[in-house]
């Protein structure tokens, strides 16, 4: 049975993932795709899809399953020093396998240390560019003898198809009506890798999981895109999913991500390689009804993550990300889900489910007959006594009613909120007054 919502806690799916050693392609990895979708709401029917390894995946390659049995460093009488069984971040992530005893200066090029902070072992990956490591605070670092020799351990394993990269996906939306216009779906994309890490990067599943609940709850209305899901080992694994389903590309409008955003560093929007469509409006004005400090960047102008798979040619899909960042615990062991704010989580799932929820209601509505509409005949006449401020704009809707503008467009043209103009428009749908058309994913609109 699912919570309600005030006592749903964002925390507490980070602090079940987080002690899980997420790579790419792993068991743990796996295992957190199950956990996600056991918390998923039910209608949303979210499904884990694995990949085999080898797969061509446009000009990618889907790696191998990594799988590591034992890792340590130790001084030549077995002391050890770095061990994976106390925290996976001390193995460079998909080391090769290793079982030698070494000299300081066969050592010292495969340790790695944070300058910045130098009590914490950083994070340190070669997924593509295969060779081994060890990582650890830099205090242990500098009091290694420099004239001992050390005995380097690492069973890891890579395994081949069928064994691949998993992901899951889930879909929430209103039912097609009959003879409805197909709108598409919105995709939300979040990160599932990053060992032993919270903010980064599955704060992002956080936020996404939540907003499935609110969607669950109260659903989209008709004439509304669907909401896609997609949690995926960051690139690759919205690279692998989507050129595996090369039809739902075509359905994508648009897209938004969202990962570390559970800190007290204001929100930063990326806008789409669009830079002006429907979604980068409806982000940038979301953000500053919320009236908290923001940041605003152009496509890539910030950290780049699964947005950029998103905007890239031959897919196409106007893709918005969300993140607070920087932050000092970056791809470090101090990212921990003590470090995180259940509030900031939480103002951060409010403001993705608005972009979400504007963005996927919004329409264009077409008239369907021309000169103005005998509003009193059709019940759609507004009081001024009780409606002033719509009252005045009705006449104003009904002009841009066109065919060419978004009801977003509309509202922000009228000066009023984005919900009061859709409940007005859509009465004019409802009485066969007009059609709602979708709004294209090559946008602006005027």
């Amino acid at each position: 049975m699912t919570a309600p919502a005030g006592t749903r806690r964002l925390k507490d799916i980070v602090s079940e993932l987080h002690p899980l050693a997420r790579t790419l392609a792993c068991k743990d990895t796996e295992a957190a795709l199950k956990i996600i979708a056991g918390r998923f709401p039910a209608s949303g029917n979210c499904r884990v899809e694995t990949i085999p390894a080898g797969t061509q995946a446009w000009d990618w390659v889907v790696p191998e399953r990594y799988e590591v049995r034992e890792a340590y460093l130790a001084f030549e009488d077995g002391k050890r020093i770095a061990d994976y069984a106390d925290n996976p971040l001390h193995l460079v992530s998909y080391s090769l396998p290793v079982d030698r005893v070494v000299s300081w200066e066969e050592l010292a090029p495969h340790l790695h240390f944070s300058e910045k902070r130098p009590d914490a072992i950083p994070w340190v990956f070669r997924y593509y560019d295969r060779t081994w490591g060890f990582c650890l605070a830099k205090k242990i670092f500098d009091s290694l003898p420099r004239d001992k020799r050390y005995r380097v351990v690492i069973k890891s394993e890579f395994q081949g198809a069928p064994a691949g990269l998993s992901v899951a996906d889930a879909v929430l939306g209103p039912p097609p009506a009959k003879g409805a216009a197909d709108f598409g779906e919105f995709i939300v994309c979040a990160n599932v890798c990053h060992p032993r890490q919270s903010n980064d990067s599955i704060t992002g599943v956080a936020v996404a999981v939540e907003l499935a609940h609110r969607l669950a709850e109260r659903p989209l209305p008709p004439d509304s895109m669907a909401v896609r899901f997609l949690f995926c080992p960051e690139t690759i694994g919205s690279i692998a999913y989507l050129s595996r389903h090369p039809d739902l590309i075509l359905r994508l409008r648009a897209g938004l991500f969202c990962e570390m955003c559970g800190t007290s560093e204001p929100l930063t929007l990326q806008r789409s390689i669009r830079d002006t469509h429907a979604v980068d409006l409806i982000a940038r004005q979301v953000l500053t009804d919320a009236g908290r400090p923001f940041k605003e960047l152009a496509c890539r102008e910030g950290i780049v993550n699964d947005e950029l798979v998103l905007n890239n040619p031959g897919v196409e899909v106007p893709t918005v990300s969300l993140v607070r960042w920087p932050y000092d615990e970056y791809h470090t062991s101090d990212d921990r889900p003590e470090i995180l704010s259940e509030d900031k989580l939480r103002e951060t799932a409010d403001v993705v489910e608005n972009i979400v929820r504007t963005t996927a209601s919004n329409f264009i509505p077409r008239r369907t007959s021309p000169g103005p509409v005998f509003l009193s005949k059709h019940g759609l006449w507004v009081d001024w006594r009780t409606q002033p401020k719509l009252n005045e704009a009705m006449d104003q809707i009904m002009l841009r009613m066109d065919g060419r503008r978004d009801v977003f467009s509309i509202s922000k043209a009228v000066g009023l909120g984005f919900e009061e103009t859709r409940a007005f428009v859509a009465r004019f749908v409802e009485r066969g007054l007009a059609r709602a058309l979708p709004v294209p994913r090559d946008g602006p609109l005027g």
